[in-house]
C-alpha cells in the first residue's frame, strides 16, 4: 500500500503548482480512493495529513476544499533584508473582515443571480446600486439623490473622470499644495496642468484659491476636506463655507475627495452640501473594504451629470457588474457598516501606538487616520531618511511624492499604518525613531 504521506505529497504539489486552486472541492473520499487505487482509510490519513499541513479545510455537510495560502510573514527589521514592512501604500484589512463578506457571495452562486452580475453594466449602474450607493455616502446634513450617483472601476477612475469632464486637455486644475499623488499621474495623462494652492493647517485657503483662478482661469480645484492625504487633517465647518462661498462667486467647480471620510464619524458635512450644484463628490470601496474590491462613486450635480458620465464611458472607466452587485449587496445587509466599525477601530488603535512608538516627534494626523506627517529633526532630509529606513527593511514615503509644482520639498515623510500587523507596526515604528534619532553620518551604509 503507498504511504499516505506520499499521496499527501502529491496532493500539496498539485496545490502549488496552481492545478489546485484555492475553494476548488476535492473529490469525496470514495471517489479519491478510487482514482488513487488506494483504500478509503488511507483516503482518510491523506485527507487528514493535506488538513494538518493548512492546505485543506473541511465543511460539514459539503465536502473538503482547497485553502486559500497563507499571507507572508512579516519580515525581521534586520539588515538585508529582501522583504520588507510597507508602510507606504495603505490598504487596512481587519482580522475577520473575510469572514464577515463571505455569506453575501452566497447569493451570487445561484446560476439566475450570477448571470445579471456577469452581464455588462454601464457608469449608471442599476437602481438597486444607485439607491444602495446613495444611502452609503449619505452623511450628516447631505444626502445624495440615487439618480445622480455614478459608478467607476476604483475610485481613481471616478477622479480622473471627474478632472476630464471639467479641466480640458491644456487647461488648469488647482489643488492643494500637496496633494494625492495619484491626482498627479491623473493630471499628467489627461495634458492637465496643476496648480498648488496655499493652505494652512486648517486646509486649502479660499482667499489663495480665488487668486490663483483670476491671474489664469483654472477648469476646476480637487480637494481633500476630510482626512486629507497626506496630513490626516479635516477641515473645519467655517472654511467650508468659505471654500463654498468662494466656488460661487468664482463660477468653479469643486471635486471633493472623500475616500477616507468614513473613518471620521460626526465630522463636518462634506463641501457638496454646501456647494451642492458646484461639487462633484468622489468616493470608493477599495479602503472602506477591501483592496480586491474595486468600485468608485462619482456624485454629480444634474447639470455635470452627462458631461462625467460621457467622460468615464470614453475612459472606458465603467465599472464590471460582478463588483458592482457584489457590493450593493454588501451595503443592503450591513456589511459595509460592520467593516467600516471595526475599520475605525484599527485605525484609532495604530494611531496609540504610533503615538506612543513616535512621543515627542514632529507628527500631524488624526485620532480616526490611517496614516501621518513626520516633520523629521535636522539634519534629515526625507531621501536619506527614506534610504535609511529601507535598509532596515521599512518602506515609508519621501514628501516629495505629494509636492505639486517646482517648489522644495518639506523635510517629511508619510507613514502608513494601514498595512502590517500590529505587532509589526510598532517595531517599525520603534526602528525608525531609533533613526531618526541618530544623526544621518551615524548610519551605516552597505
Amino acid at each position: 500500500m503507498e504511504d499516505y504521506r506520499r499521496v499527501a505529497d502529491a496532493v500539496a504539489a498539485d496545490i502549488a503548482a496552481g492545478r489546485l486552486r484555492p475553494g476548488e472541492r476535492l473529490p469525496p473520499q470514495r471517489a479519491f480512493a478510487r482514482a488513487r487505487g488506494i483504500a478509503g482509510s488511507t483516503a482518510s490519513r491523506v485527507y487528514g495529513e493535506l488538513a494538518r499541513r493548512g492546505l485543506v479545510v473541511g465543511e460539514v455537510g459539503r465536502g473538503t476544499f482547497v485553502r486559500a495560502a497563507e499571507r507572508p510573514q512579516v519580515p525581521a527589521l534586520a539588515e538585508p533584508s529582501d522583504a520588507r514592512i510597507d508602510l507606504e501604500l495603505n490598504y487596512p484589512v481587519v482580522p475577520g473582515q473575510s469572514a464577515l463578506l463571505a455569506p453575501g457571495m452566497v447569493r451570487l452562486l445561484r446560476p439566475d443571480v450570477l448571470d445579471a452580475a456577469l452581464a455588462p453594466v454601464g457608469v449608471a449602474g442599476t437602481a438597486p446600486a444607485r439607491e444602495a450607493a446613495a444611502a452609503l455616502l449619505a452623511a450628516p446634513g447631505w444626502e445624495p439623490a440615487p439618480g445622480d450617483v455614478l459608478f467607476a472601476g476604483n475610485g481613481r477612475q471616478a477622479i480622473a473622470g471627474a478632472v476630464a469632464a471639467l479641466v480640458p486637455p491644456g487647461g488648469r486644475l488647482g489643488v492643494e499644495s500637496l496633494t494625492y499623488p495619484v491626482v498627479k499621474g491623473i493630471a499628467a495623462r489627461l495634458g492637465v496642468t496643476l496648480v498648488p494652492i496655499a493652505g494652512d493647517e486648517r486646509g486649502l485657503l479660499p482667499g489663495a484659491l480665488e487668486e490663483a483662478h483670476r491671474s489664469a482661469p483654472l477648469g476646476a480645484v480637487y480637494v481633500q476636506p476630510t482626512l486629507h492625504n497626506p496630513y490626516g487633517t479635516t477641515m473645519p465647518p467655517e472654511r467650508r463655507a468659505a471654500l463654498a462661498g468662494a466656488l460661487d462667486r468664482l463660477g468653479l467647480y469643486a471635486i471633493e475627495d472623500r475616500i477616507w471620510a468614513f473613518l471620521l464619524t460626526g465630522g463636518p458635512p462634506p463641501l457638496a452640501s454646501l456647494a451642492p450644484g458646484r461639487t462633484i463628490l468622489i468616493d470608493s470601496l477599495s479602503k472602506r473594504l477591501a483592496p480586491g474590491l474595486t468600485i468608485g462613486f462619482a456624485v454629480a450635480p444634474p447639470p455635470l451629470y452627462g458631461r462625467v458620465a460621457a467622460a468615464l464611458r470614453s475612459g472606458a472607466w465603467a465599472p464590471t457588474g460582478f463588483a458592482l452587485d457584489a457590493a450593493s449587496g454588501w451595503i443592503a445587509d450591513g456589511t459595509v457598516a460592520a467593516i467600516g466599525d471595526a475599520k475605525r477601530a484599527d485605525a484609532a488603535a495604530r494611531q496609540r501606538i504610533a503615538a506612543e512608538r513616535l512621543a515627542g516627534a514632529a507628527v500631524r494626523s488624526a485620532p480616526s487616520s490611517y496614516f501621518c506627517w513626520w516633520d523629521l529633526p535636522a539634519p534629515w532630509r526625507a531621501e536619506t531618511f527614506v534610504a535609511a529606513a529601507g535598509r532596515r527593511g521599512i518602506a515609508v514615503t519621501p514628501a516629495a511624492a505629494f509636492v505639486v509644482g517646482t517648489g522644495a520639498a518639506p523635510r517629511a515623510v508619510r507613514v502608513g499604518l494601514a498595512s502590517p500587523p500590529l505587532d509589526a507596526l510598532a517595531r517599525a515604528l520603534g526602528v525608525l525613531a531609533e533613526i531618526a534619532a541618530a544623526a544621518p553620518d551615524d548610519i551605516s551604509v552597505d
